[in-house]
């Protein structure tokens, strides 16, 4: 779910990861720092004022950073808070 903020503040990124996801923590760990990473490779690019949440499921376990970063990409598209393609 994404909120949006009426000021002019950087846009905020939250990650969720449950343990139904690995009960691995270093699996769940690998997960949000790919995420993160593509967060801050997107952030420029995106809208300012937005706060959201990502919520991870479990078939990101398999999942290469070019996937994250193409499907979070495709996902802020569709929202409207990424700027372009």
């Amino acid at each position: 779910m994404a909120y949006h903020a009426p000021d002019e503040r950087a846009t905020q990124f939250g990650i969720s990861i449950s343990r139904k996801v690995s009960k691995k923590a270093v699996v769940r760990n690998k997960i949000k720092r790919r995420l993160r990473h593509a967060c801050r490779e997107l952030l420029p690019k995106s809208h300012k004022g937005w706060q959201l949440v990502i919520i991870v499921r479990t078939t990101a376990v398999p999942c290469e950073y070019e996937h994250f970063l193409r499907e979070l990409k495709q996902l802020l598209i569709k929202a409207e808070v990424f700027y372009g393609h």
